[in-house]
């Protein structure tokens, strides 16, 4: 079943959403001395046009691969796509050849980094760097390209953008890189955009500032935006839909509202008891007991049973399917298919 979704279609408003980008059964390996790592096991999920689907869960839940892997971005060896497709009108990303997944990646779909200082080049002026998308995919180039750089850094509020053009990112703050990230990434008017921790390591309020340009974009351009991250303030403040991450698997679905009023999975409501409140004064935050098991290992049963506050014998035997508990909410807990917590 793919998670969060139920057909091709999502009602908002009246409205039928038109699916953008539709993921099933995705499985990726990495083949390491060590063992074989299964870093994302069988996550599905559909991204709809002008939506933004939050992707949330610890480091090395499996968020960043499951992105970089539909751009073809895990090198190969030691990745390997295990199985599963993503379809983007009506083709499979995962399989298409160098040549026509180039003319996708940032042209169809662009990706935000996680750190904006290592995803740009030291030695190549703004300009260059984001000028350089335009003229690969839009075929423009000379002063019409100059132009159209200029015009997109003015769209995400860098000021005095013809200056800027001529800068390297050392001269930049945190903020304004960032903001050139996002302008590489909008470049080309992408119809999927995503930002994998686009916020991290900037303080509150250039984060508040970025998203708020991230969502006026879209309102702008009618982009899906998977929103990857571990910050569920982010996930409150941008998502429609979330999809909560585990261990390389989809532990719950559903639209925002849903989840931060009612979630089901164990882990999902130990995250919530994870975030600080100044209502409770708290003198200590809680923590999730216990360490995310190795990845190397084969497991019987649910990923989470050995953290789990509420597991029964069934949790460590049998793994739990993701299953539909109301429309738009489902949960992959044997406690919760089988038995009222």
């Amino acid at each position: 079943m793919v998670a969060g979704c139920v057909g091709s279609t999502l009602k908002r408003g009246g409205l039928d959403l038109e699916t953008s980008l539709s993921v099933e059964e995705l499985s990726i390996n990495f083949h390491t001395l060590a063992g074989t790592v299964c870093a994302v096991d069988h996550v599905s999920f559909n991204l709809f046009k002008g939506e933004t689907l939050g992707m949330v869960g610890e480091s090395g839940c499996g968020k960043s691969v499951t992105a970089m892997s539909l751009l073809q971005l895990i090198p190969t060896p030691p990745g390997e796509i295990a199985g599963g497709q993503a379809v983007f009108e009506g083709r499979d990303l995962l399989r298409l050849n160098t040549d026509q997944i180039r003319k996708v990646r940032g042209n169809r779909i662009s990706m935000i980094f996680q750190e904006p200082m290592t995803s740009l080049n030291p030695v190549f002026k703004i300009g260059y760097q984001i000028g350089e998308a335009i003229r690969l995919h839009q075929g423009i180039s000379g002063n019409a390209a100059i132009e159209q750089t200029i015009n997109i850094l003015d769209r995400v509020g860098i000021p005095d953008p013809r200056r800027r053009l001529n800068e390297y990112p050392h001269q930049l703050s945190g903020g304004m890189r960032q903001r050139v990230m996002i302008a590489m990434a909008l470049s080309c008017n992408p119809d999927i955009l995503i930002a994998d921790e686009p916020t991290t390591a900037l303080d509150v309020t250039v984060q508040a500032q970025i998203l708020e340009l991230m969502l006026n974009l879209q309102s702008r351009t009618g982009m899906g935006i998977l929103m990857i991250t571990h910050d569920l303030g982010v996930i409150a403040e941008t998502a429609n839909r979330v999809l909560v991450m585990y261990c390389g698997r989809v532990v719950e679905s559903a639209d925002v509202k849903t989840l931060f009023k009612n979630p089901l999975h164990p882990y999902t409501r130990q995250l919530f008891q994870c975030v600080p409140r100044i209502d409770l004064n708290q003198k200590r935050l809680q923590e999730i007991p216990g360490m995310v098991p190795t990845m190397y290992t084969q497991r019987q049963g649910c990923n989470f049973a050995p953290r789990c506050t509420r597991a029964i014998d069934q949790c460590r035997t049998h793994l739990p399917e993701l299953v539909e508990i109301t429309p738009g909410h489902q949960v992959a807990c044997n406690i919760v298919n089988g038995r009222e917590l």
